[in-house]
């Protein structure tokens, strides 16, 4: 069985890390889980949801969050995140490891400081359909 989770991270992972858009404000940190002390701003992959879709040859729908994480005053810094990741995500394919984007759609963004003050999250919400593409001719 194809690990649709598994190829739609890593094939994020590498177009948020190759975006120069991206890049130029969290400078390539796109972490599973931030390490402790990771220098911000950085973008954390969360929750991912997925569910089986009936359809020809299956398919996998996930819901995914994106959080930006910006010591900026203000909120300036984390909503230009929220933007970069929605240029870079949002009805784009991608592929990697057998299996492709069938669509790719940021369904919600929220900008919002910490309780403590000291941080200013972005939180970018996508749902993706994948599709096994690896028995392809």
């Amino acid at each position: 069985m194809t690990d649709h989770e598994g190829a739609l991270q890593k094939a994020m992972v590498a177009a948020l890390k190759a975006d120069p858009a991206l890049s130029a404000l969290i400078q390539g940190r796109v972490y599973d889980q931030a390490p402790e002390g990771a220098p911000c701003p950085y973008l954390a992959l969360g929750r991912c949801e997925s569910r089986p879709v009936a359809a020809d040859g299956g398919g996998v729908e996930q819901r995914l969050t994106l959080t930006g994480v910006s010591r900026f005053a203000g909120s300036e810094e984390a909503k230009a995140m929220a933007a970069a990741v929605r240029a870079c995500l949002h009805e784009t394919t991608l592929e990697a490891d057998g299996v492709r984007t069938a669509t790719l759609r940021a369904t919600f963004a929220d900008v919002f400081p910490a309780g403590d003050g000291r941080r200013t999250y972005a939180v970018v919400r996508l749902r993706a359909v994948t599709e096994d593409v690896s028995g392809e001719a």
